[in-house]
């Protein structure tokens, strides 16, 4: 009996805040593949070039980079629960300021609008996977996390139908050459309710996260790891540094988010090329790699019941290396499926480095988490490196060497944590 008491993932007393805590990484998943949809609408909308939309990666990542830390001081001084709160309120607000933004026409104050919502992001992520880590057994804390984030990813393809229904499809067809024709009057006409799509969308989903707010708010949620004796910050730095496991881990996050972020970058561009298909056909190609990611994600979880999630991840790397060679030397429909395939490799990738990486942490957890979720920043810099080899050797297959180095260094990580790091396989905890 207390065998099975302690494999359970979530206690029944835990069971709602757990719910409530694993409906944020729905709602943060929608909003990162929302943002990816931006590009294309802001190009068209304002005849921007590919650096001025760039813009919106960089706003978007940078606050990642930026309001992590100050939120895991915020977290280590307060509580969990006033992180989520206060990432939640954030990334409400920021939806809301799409509002004047649209008034304006504003471009600059649409940045603005995104870097508030994506600090809120930061923030929430930072306060919310350790949180959900500490909310049971520390044995099952990656296959909890693993849980929480397979629902991540159900945002994204929510978020990614929204945008298509409700920004995307209401873009005028007029390209930037017609655009030059149309007198001022027309073209602020058209502008206007193309960015009125934008903002009210945005400002729905602002609208939904104030009810979420208000039920977290009210719910009376567990202290977890809180009560822990307070540190300096220095010296929760210097254990942190001095830990291998640690600083290995948050490399291998920022190679893995590289990664993840410049194969779903390049992917409509692929698939445009090797099937000569349109953008809006090609894109099938990457929401089909994103149901494939979901559903891979709960098929990992319930994997690391009987294989250890060290050995799993290095694994699944080894695995997306090979998929990634068939996209670089092979093409056509072959090359296609292959490209779709590594998005399942991907899905149990973020959850399980943040997972293995913050083990043993105790006090440090929270600050240890804002070093993770720094380590995003990766998603800004490896997709500019994997562009420029492709521009300089004019081949988008080339290109895709960049991520094949990065899931290298994640099978690096697995196989180091798995030869030295003490680990319960889940799978023991039923014998």
């Amino acid at each position: 009996m207390n065998n099975q008491t302690k494999s359970r993932l979530v206690s029944k007393e835990t069971l709602l805040p757990f719910i409530l805590l694993t409906s944020l990484f729905l709602l943060w998943g929608l909003a990162n593949n929302m943002t990816d949809t931006l590009l294309a609408a802001f190009k068209k909308i304002l005849s921007m070039t590919d650096t001025q939309t760039s813009w919106i990666q960089m706003a978007f990542y940078g606050a990642y980079f930026c309001l992590a830390l100050p939120a895991a001081i915020y977290i280590k001084k307060y509580t969990y629960k006033s992180g989520v709160l206060l990432g939640l309120g954030l990334f409400a607000v920021g939806g809301l300021l799409f509002y004047p933004a649209s008034i304006l026409m504003s471009y600059g104050f649409f940045l603005f609008a995104l870097y508030v919502l994506a600090g809120g992001l930061s923030i929430l992520e930072t306060s919310a996977n350790p949180y959900i880590m500490v909310m049971g057994p520390e044995e099952s804390a990656t296959r909890r996390l693993n849980l929480a984030q397979s629902f991540n990813p159900v945002g994204s393809i929510i978020g990614v139908v929204l945008s298509k229904v409700f920004i995307l499809s209401q873009l005028n067809v007029a390209e930037a050459e017609d655009r030059g024709k149309m007198t001022a009057a027309e073209l602020q006409q058209v502008q206007q309710a193309e960015l009125d799509a934008v903002m009210g969308t945005y400002v729905g989903v602002a609208l939904f996260l104030v009810v979420v707010w208000m039920l977290i708010k009210f719910t009376k949620m567990p202290k977890a790891s809180e009560d822990v004796q307070h540190d300096s910050l220095s010296n929760g730095f210097k254990r942190l540094f001095a830990n291998k496991n640690y600083t290995f881990g948050v490399l291998t996050m920022f190679f893995y988010i590289g990664a993840q972020i410049g194969v779903w970058s390049f992917t409509i561009r692929y698939i445009m090329i090797e099937l000569q298909l349109n953008e809006s056909d090609a894109s099938d190609y990457y929401l089909a790699g994103l149901v494939l990611f979901t559903a891979s994600r709960f098929l990992f979880t319930a994997l690391m019941k009987f294989i250890r999630p060290s050995m799993l991840i290095a694994i699944s790397a080894a695995i997306a290396i090979g998929l990634t060679f068939v996209v670089i030397f092979g093409g056509g429909m072959v090359g296609a499926i292959a490209l779709v395939g590594i998005s399942g490799c991907m899905s149990l990738m973020f959850p399980t480095i943040y997972g293995l990486a913050a083990e043993g942490l105790g006090e440090d957890t929270k600050l240890g988490g804002s070093g993770l979720i720094m380590a995003i920043l990766g998603g800004a810099v490896f997709p500019v490196i994997q562009g420029f080899v492709s521009d300089s050797f004019e081949s988008i297959h080339i290109s895709f060497f960049v991520p094949a180095f990065c899931y290298l260094l994640v099978v690096i990580y697995g196989i180091y944590h798995y030869r030295h790091k003490k680990e319960i396989p889940a799978m023991a905890q039923h014998a």
